[in-house]
């Protein structure tokens, strides 16, 4: 079975989402990787690298230097007659290029996988992580999305894999790339971080949540995430969300300050191997899956914590 993973990147480095798809990939058989973007060589050779690719498709054009998925899910979708699976990261990207991908194909998405039970059998959350569905496919070609923190990430150096050059299917011309706004920081992306610290409502502004935690996570040089709520109510921007409808993590420690615990939060932090707890609430649902908690108000537990480390 050949697989094509989809490579994430900024043309000029591959991302860790990727690593976690090689895994999952390597599992169905052959992987295959690809990597699409303008003056993207260099990620290219990156891949390459990467232990368990055998084969690295660079497609060089200037209509993919963003990655519109208009321009690209043709390519895939023409690539994908001498393999047998693709999958993406699921991320903003992947999310938004496999779905076209399916539809050009004519199948139907594998979304979110957490295991690989076979060639055609794969485990995946519904019910916002609540219950696990085993979904067998019959298609002959499959469309699957991976969930980056349910894979162990595959050796970044170690492999030899060729490269080859792919055409790309040029502009659609159904979509045009306007304007980015990267957010830039010190600390460590969120769903790379080791630690998180994460901030909730109880926080009560934007200044509080400043204030607050982010001495702590300075302290600890943790990436800082936070509940819908506290997004919704502006205390941060929407890239700072953790949650169903934000980003998975599953760090090393997460932190959840002033958070309930609602199941669209815990979807996305659950699987983090310590969840420590801080809220005033006892019967919190944030305590029920907390491997350590304090029932304390956290505008005086917090300072005190930070002061201590």
């Amino acid at each position: 079975m050949k697989t094509l993973v989809l490579v994430e990147h900024d043309n000029k480095t591959m991302k860790d989402a990727t690593l976690a798809v090689v895994t999952a990939a390597s599992q169905l058989g052959e992987v295959h990787a690809l990597v699409l973007g303008s003056g993207c060589a260099a990620v290219g050779e990156q891949v390459a690298k990467v232990a368990g690719v055998s084969t690295v498709h660079v497609a060089d054009d200037a209509a993919l230097e963003h990655q519109l998925a208009e321009n690209a899910a043709p390519l895939i979708a023409s690539l994908m007659e001498s393999h047998d699976a693709f999958l993406a990261p699921a991320t903003t990207t992947g999310k938004n290029i496999a779905p076209r991908v399916a539809a050009l194909l004519d199948v139907m998405q594998i979304s979110d996988i957490l295991s690989v039970e076979s060639e055609d059998t794969f485990t995946r959350p519904i019910y916002a992580g609540n219950a696990i569905a085993t979904v067998k496919s019959s298609d002959a070609k499959k469309v699957i999305t991976v969930r980056g923190t349910a894979f162990d990430k595959a050796a970044t150096e170690g492999g030899s894999a060729s490269i080859e050059g792919v055409t790309g299917a040029g502009e659609s011309g159904l979509s045009t790339f306007v304007s980015e706004e990267i957010a830039k920081s010190e600390r460590p992306e969120l769903t790379s971080a080791k630690i998180i610290v994460s901030g909730g409502r109880a926080l009560g502004s934007s200044e509080k949540f400043e204030e607050v935690i982010t001495p702590l996570a300075d302290k600890l040089g943790a990436g800082i995430g936070a509940s819908r709520a506290a997004v919704d109510a502006g205390y941060v921007p929407n890239d700072y969300q953790v949650g169903q409808t934000g980003k998975i993590v599953a760090p090393e420690v997460y932190i959840a300050i002033g958070i309930s615990g609602a199941i669209q939060h815990l979807a996305g932090m659950k699987d983090s191997k310590i969840i420590v707890a801080i809220n005033k609430d006892e019967d919190a649902p944030i305590f029920q899956v907390a491997d350590i908690g304090l029932v304390a108000d956290l505008f005086n537990a917090v300072p005190e914590l930070t002061s201590k480390l």
